[in-house]
C-alpha cells in the first residue's frame, strides 16, 4: 500500500488539473454573455428591448437623426460622409438621446469611422458591422444618461470617396 500511495495522489491530481482545464476551455469555446462580437452584443442588447408595432408616426417619434457626418477614415487617403437614423425604445429616451447626440454620439461615430478602412465599409455587410459597432458603442453611453435603449441604427446618407 506505500508504494501504491504516490502513484494514487498523481492520478488523482492529474483528474483535477485535466477537470480544471476542461471548464475553463469550455467557458472560453461557448462564452457566455462576455463575448466580444459586436454581433452577438447588439443581438443580445436587442433582445433585452420589448419590440412592439410602430405605426409610421409613432416609430418618428423615437427616430432622431444625426446628418452629414464628415471624418476622414483610417486610410487617409479617404473620406466619408454618412448620415444615421437612431430609433430609440421610447420618447423619453429620444429626448435625452437629442441632447447628447452633437456632443457625446458624434464623436463617437467618428472615432469610429476614423479607424475603419474604406474595404471595410464596402457592401451591406459593412454597413452592418458600422450599425452593429455604433449599436454597442452608443448603448454603453446612453445608460450614463437615460434608463432607456438604442433599438436600431440605420444608415441614411452613405459616400466615401478618395481625396
Amino acid at each position: 500500500m506505500k508504494k501504491m500511495l504516490p502513484w494514487l495522489i498523481t492520478i488523482l491530481l492529474a483528474i483535477t488539473l485535466i477537470a480544471i482545464v476542461a471548464v475553463i476551455l469550455f467557458n472560453s469555446i461557448l462564452g457566455g454573455d462576455n463575448s466580444n462580437d459586436p454581433a452577438t452584443n447588439a443581438a443580445n442588447s436587442a433582445n433585452n428591448v420589448e419590440m412592439k408595432k410602430l405605426d409610421a408616426d409613432e416609430r418618428v417619434e423615437v427616430t432622431s437623426e444625426l446628418a452629414d457626418i464628415k471624418t476622414n477614415l483610417a486610410d487617409p487617403e479617404y473620406i466619408g460622409v454618412m448620415g444615421f437614423a437612431f430609433q430609440l425604445d421610447d420618447k423619453s429616451t429620444k429626448e435625452d438621446f437629442d441632447k447628447i447626440k452633437d456632443i457625446q454620439i458624434k464623436p463617437i461615430i467618428i472615432r469610429t469611422l476614423s479607424d475603419m478602412t474604406p474595404e471595410q465599409l464596402k457592401g451591406s455587410k459593412g454597413k452592418d458591422d458600422l450599425n452593429t459597432k455604433l449599436l454597442n458603442l452608443i448603448n454603453k453611453k446612453l445608460e450614463e444618461f437615460s434608463e432607456g435603449k438604442l433599438i436600431n441604427v440605420e444608415t441614411t446618407n452613405f459616400i466615401v470617396t478618395k481625396l
